[in-house]
C-alpha cells in the first residue's frame, strides 16, 4: 500500500459560482458554466473548489503508477486559466478515438486543453467527460 501524500491542492468552500463569476473573460465565464454541467451530470456530484483555481467532482484516492504514492484528488475537474480552459479527465489514452473527432485542442499529462468551447465538438467532450466519470 502507498503512503498518502500530502499535496497542496486540496479541496476548500469557496463559491464555486462566486470563483466562476469573479473570471475577467466573460466567454470563459459561459465556456466554464456549460462544462460545470456537464461534469455535474456526469458525475451526479456537486462542484467544489481545490485549490484557488480549480474546480472538482466527486473524490478519488488516486495512485501515481510511478511513485507509487497515493493523493486524495477529484474524479474529474477542470480550471478555467487565463489562456485555455484545462480539463483533468484522467486517463487520456483512452479518448483516443475521441481525440479524431475532437477539434482543436492540446494535450499534456492527464490534461486536455482548449481555448474556447466554440473550438470543439461539445457532444464529443460530452461523451468524453462521460467516460472519464465512470
Amino acid at each position: 500500500m502507498g503512503k498518502l501524500a500530502e499535496i497542496k491542492t486540496k479541496q476548500t468552500s469557496a463559491s464555486v459560482a462566486g470563483f466562476i463569476d469573479s473570471l475577467p473573460d466573460e466567454q470563459k465565464r459561459k465556456d466554464s458554466q456549460v462544462i460545470v454541467k456537464m461534469m455535474e451530470k456526469a458525475t451526479k456530484e456537486k462542484p467544489k473548489m481545490w485549490g484557488s483555481s480549480m474546480i472538482g467532482f466527486g473524490n478519488v484516492r488516486y495512485k501515481s503508477p510511478a511513485s507509487g504514492r497515493e493523493v486524495d484528488w477529484f474524479k474529474i475537474g477542470f480550471s478555467p486559466r487565463k489562456t485555455n480552459l484545462s480539463l483533468h479527465l484522467i486517463d487520456l489514452q483512452r479518448h483516443a478515438e475521441a481525440f479524431k473527432k475532437l477539434g482543436k485542442y492540446k494535450t499534456g499529462t492527464g490534461c486536455l486543453y482548449i481555448n474556447k468551447l466554440e473550438d470543439v465538438d461539445i457532444k464529443v467532450l460530452e461523451k468524453m467527460i462521460n467516460a472519464a466519470a465512470k
